[in-house]
């Protein structure tokens, strides 16, 4: 059987040369099309699989071990419900995805994949948009399911040490509230990445950002510093997402879904320098 060929090429009216048409359909790319790429990736690398496996054992482990240290303990909860101790495991589960949102972009700076990136896809912010949109939607799910199974967890464990049913804005705010949070503080890291398009420099920053308003208050003991004290420790990231379990490490400052918002704000600030940035600057 032969082989078909390729229409011949033919001469347009008016036209001295033949113009070539590919046999092969040509279709409009899209962002579809750059998340469904980005999603490959995303999935394929062993880095994600690593980090996000880390994650869930900090975020679970810690905290199926706090709460037998609590259920096994005289203590008593006194009236609290026991979702606030998963905050310890997330807390520390929240530095796998700041890592793997800086590896998500400034990865690919390092190997310079990101010139074959942006050949495929010559639109840069559709790039960074879909690498946000993939990023948020894994980061979300993994601590939903984690906070949600480690939640169910310490209910069940404390109910004899004096702990209390949560209520349904308690379970939505340590469960979603605190996913959507870990999952924008990761998004913010990736929009990091893309600004400092080196891995290490951005992992150091973003740590920076979380633990080290928290530290400098520690040591400021002057009178006159007290009003920046407070500040700092009513908007650290680790006190913002104590509130989603309503032990705040302050009586004043943000309370019920303002760090969310708080969250929101600074990352869509970020993001919107790193598209500027991107169109830019070179690859």
């Amino acid at each position: 059987m032969s082989t078909p060929q390729p229409p011949a090429a033919q001469a347009a009216p008016g036209q001295p040369y033949p113009v070539y048409t590919s046999p092969i359909p040509v279709v409009r790319t899209h962002l579809g099309h750059a998340v469904a790429s980005e999603w490959t990736k995303i999935r394929s690398v062993r880095s994600t699989v690593w980090t996000l496996g880390v994650f869930i054992l900090l975020v679970v482990g810690i905290g199926m071990l706090t709460g037998v240290v609590v259920s096994a303990s005289s203590s008593s909860l006194n009236g609290e419900n026991a979702l606030g101790l998963g905050f310890f495991g997330l807390l520390l589960g929240s530095m796998c995805l700041i890592t793997l949102g800086v590896m998500t972009t400034a990865s690919e700076y390092g190997t310079g994949m990101v010139r074959t990136t942006m050949t495929a896809c010559p639109t840069r912010g559709r790039v960074l948009a879909a690498k946000g949109i993939v990023f948020f939607l894994v980061a979300f799910a993994v601590t939903l399911v984690s906070t949600t199974l480690i939640a169910l967890a310490h209910v069940a464990m404390t109910r004899d040490n004096g702990a209390v049913d949560p209520t349904g804005a308690e379970w939505l705010k340590g469960t979603v509230g605190v996913s959507l949070y870990v999952a924008l503080l990761g998004l913010l890291s990736l929009a990091v990445g893309s600004v400092v398009r080196h891995s290490a420099g951005a992992i150091t920053i973003m740590i920076g950002a979380v633990l080290a308003p928290l530290v400098v208050a520690l040591f400021m003991f002057a009178e006159s510093l007290e009003d920046v004290r407070m500040a700092l420790f009513e908007y650290s990231i680790p006190n913002q997402m104590s509130i989603f379990y309503a032990n705040s490490l302050s009586e004043t400052g943000p309370s019920g879904w303002d760090p969310l918002w708080i969250m929101l704000g600074v990352t869509v600030a970020v993001f919107a320098g790193a598209f500027a940035l991107l169109e830019k600057r070179d690859v």
